[in-house]
């Protein structure tokens, strides 16, 4: 019977060093002071050029990425392979805003699709619009407002770069992520989703859009993009994410005074979710999901909700996904019942995977419960082994 208790099972591929090491790091960051004050700290270091990068990579770098190269992430993903865990590979540099950069992107976010053709531990690729685009731009395209020649233009090599990696996907049989972003440019990257789920969706899905269930909207855009899917005859594709802006959310619409898009608590959002894995089980035929969660009623309520429906727990249509790092008592106890099961491995230089590493810290930080959870399984699983010797 599947059960999140079992430390065993959920440590199974830490050492005592890695348990030691992933204590004192959550520890740390369970203090909101030292994150703020460390955040501070860390930039400095990197604009000034001390030689902080070891210490980095040996502690918050070790605990979330998977390496600095995509071959780097070899080892993590044939350490999460053996315990029959896929990884998501996934080029976690941000704040880039030149033409070059986005193409860079755009160039390695394919050779990480190169790197999954036929490599059964790495079922999925991802990327993010803003990895390609001006965010500026993608606002002005969300808004609706005229854009420039060159403006036009620009978007167009947007979009280019979209379907360059979304035809190497199809053409390598790899199914890839586009990530959900800030509401006030998600139009923008919804429009581009389904533009190529529209073109290589046709015999399987191979794109997924991102739906962010803590917007009010959300649940019933997902139902609307499967009526879509539906009338142009093609698969949906559909990662469920509870959603990773919510400060900067509220905090945008209270300085622009406009109605927040997401909801007022967390009970609004727990209840969209659970209904949009029923909505997404129901219509399994046509759908595929994947569930990106580090909620443990959500994923056990996925699971209840396949047994009622006699669905396999090795459907291939079906995933549950967490990130490196993070709540490794849900994913390793789901992929030792035979559910499949892929793990968010960000890589990428040290330096320029510094604003991913703070947001998870940040997070850790402020999701309520997260910190002490891990804090709480790590501190039972050492204890357990110290009994076993």
């Amino acid at each position: 019977m599947l059960s999140f208790n079992n430390t065993e099972i959920a440590f199974s591929g830490k050492t005592n060093n890695d348990l030691r090491r992933s204590f004192w790091l959550f520890k740390m960051v369970s203090n909101p002071l030292f994150v703020n004050i460390g955040q501070v700290l860390t930039n400095f270091a990197i604009k000034t050029h001390l030689p902080i990068k070891g210490i980095i990579k040996a502690t918050i770098f070790k605990q979330f990425c998977g390496g600095e190269s995509i071959q780097e992430c070899g080892k993590t993903i044939k350490e999460l392979g053996s315990f029959d865990i896929g990884t998501i590979l996934d080029y976690s540099v941000e704040g880039k805003e030149t033409e070059r950069d986005f193409d860079a992107c755009a160039t390695e976010t394919i050779a990480t699709i190169a790197k999954a053709e036929n490599n059964k531990l790495i079922p999925f690729c991802v990327f993010k619009v803003t990895g390609l685009a001006r965010l500026d731009l993608l606002e002005k395209v969300t808004t609706k407002k005229i854009l420039t020649v060159d403006e036009q233009k620009e978007f167009e090599r947007i979009e280019h770069r979209v379907d360059r990696i979304c035809k190497a996907a199809h053409d390598t049989d790899t199914s890839i992520f586009i990530d959900a972003e800030e509401s006030w440019i998600q139009k923008a990257i919804d429009d581009l989703a389904d533009k190529m789920m529209g073109l290589y969706n046709i015999e399987k899905p191979i794109v997924y859009n991102t739906f962010q269930m803590y917007c009010k909207d959300k649940l019933a855009y997902l139902k609307q993009s499967f009526e879509k899917a539906g009338q142009h005859n093609y698969y949906l594709g559909a990662k469920l994410v509870r959603g990773a802006y919510m400060e900067k959310e509220r905090e945008r619409a209270f300085e622009k005074n406009y109605p927040s898009p997401i909801h007022a608590n967390k009970e609004n959002t727990d209840a969209d979710y659970d209904a949009a894995l029923l909505f997404c089980i129901e219509n399994i035929s046509r759908i595929s999901i994947c569930a990106g969660t580090h909620n443990e009623n959500s994923s056990m309520y996925l699971a209840q909700i396949m047994k009622k429906q006699n669905i396999e727990e090795n459907n291939k249509r079906i995933y549950f996904s967490q990130l490196l790092g993070m709540s490794d008592h849900i994913s390793f106890n789901l992929a030792n019942a035979g559910y499949n099961v892929a793990k968010y491995v960000p890589y990428g230089p040290v330096n320029e995977v510094l604003p991913y590493l703070i947001r998870r810290a940040q997070e850790n930080t402020s999701v309520k419960g997260q910190t002490g959870r891990e804090l709480s399984l790590i501190i039972r699983e050492k204890e357990r082994r110290k009994k076993s010797n």
